[in-house]
């Protein structure tokens, strides 16, 4: 909306890159995008890949892989792209060979079958795993475009948060401590002719 307030370019500064979070605009109409937060995985000439943090589905990972017994592990929407995969971001490096590093001490990737005795036994807690189902991807060139066109707004975050599966309100906790403006947007609500 470049209607003078929400004319986000202007007011955000930061530009993406992996280990920041896009928070969409207010109104944004796609639905597997509305009022969420993408936790940047990267963002490069190539493109860019991440996954949605505060989309939660009533499914623990359990229940997806036959192999684990433990139920405390939760599973999120991570986007439309391989919607039947499961990914993970994770502070594990030491225990999982072949995993990305995104940021200092966050990881994504290594090797699932190494994972899985680690869960069942206890050895690594909730809070230091997360998984998705599916992620967010951009081909090149295509994030900055729907950044130029307002539909997202650049934050930051750290690896705590993003590892947090219970923040369902993290949509408007990012922009209220961005404050300003952004503070405002984030009490616009859902259905713009409610307002």
């Amino acid at each position: 909306m470049k209607d003078g307030f929400l004319d986000i370019s202007k007011i955000n500064k930061l530009s993406p890159e992996k280990g920041r979070v896009l928070i969409s605009e207010p109104f944004m109409a796609d639905e597997r995008f509305k009022r969420s937060v993408v936790y940047l995985c990267e963002h490069n000439e190539d493109g860019s890949f991440g996954f949605v943090m505060n989309n939660f589905l009533d499914i623990s990972l359990s229940e997806l892989v036959e192999d684990i017994v433990n139920e405390e592990f939760k599973v999120s929407f991570g986007g439309p792209v391989s919607p039947d995969n499961l990914f993970y971001l994770h502070t594990l490096k030491d225990e999982l060979e072949e995993s990305y590093e995104v940021i200092a001490g966050l990881y994504t990737g290594g090797k699932f079958e190494d994972l899985i005795p680690l869960i069942n036994t206890g050895v690594i807690a909730p809070n230091q795993i997360r998984f998705f189902l599916g992620y967010s991807g951009w081909e090149a060139g295509q994030l900055d475009t729907e950044l130029s066109s307002d539909s997202w707004i650049v934050g930051k975050t750290n690896a705590n948060r993003v590892l947090n599966t219970k923040d369902k309100d993290l949509w408007k906790k990012i922009l209220d401590e961005m404050g300003g403006k952004f503070k405002m947007i984030s009490n616009f609500p859902e259905d713009p002719s409610l307002n």
